[in-house]
């Protein structure tokens, strides 16, 4: 047997409401699940495909944010910088690399993305 694909992401947050009006309103995503379990609340949101991400409180010793390197790909990188600007997310790029054409930004919390072409 082999690991064949990634099903979650956690991203620790400090207000999953905000977090999720981040997700949802700016980034364009969907809440995939919202369950609470006693104190413990599960929110998923996540892209119509691919992987979701876990928006949860920090567990005891742990804080919000600092989280860097995920990539999120875009098929209208200009359009999405574009939409991402207009509800107030500051945006670095694009940057033309040797690689790819990519943007950055983080949320609310300092978790950081990538948004690449």
């Amino acid at each position: 047997m082999a690991i064949n694909t990634v099903k979650t992401v956690t991203v620790f947050v400090s207000d999953q409401d905000a977090a999720r009006d981040f997700y949802v309103d700016a980034l364009g995503m969907e809440v995939k699940a919202d369950q609470t379990f006693g104190d413990n609340r599960w929110l998923e949101v996540g892209a119509p495909r691919g992987t979701t991400l876990v928006l949860h409180k920090p567990f005891p010793g742990m804080s919000a944010g600092g989280g860097q390197g995920t990539l999120l790909a875009s098929d209208d990188l200009d359009a999405d910088i574009a939409r991402l600007q207009a509800a107030g997310v500051v945006v670095d790029g694009p940057n033309e690399l040797p690689w790819a054409t990519q943007a950055t930004f983080s949320d609310p919390d300092g978790n950081g993305y990538v948004l690449q072409g």
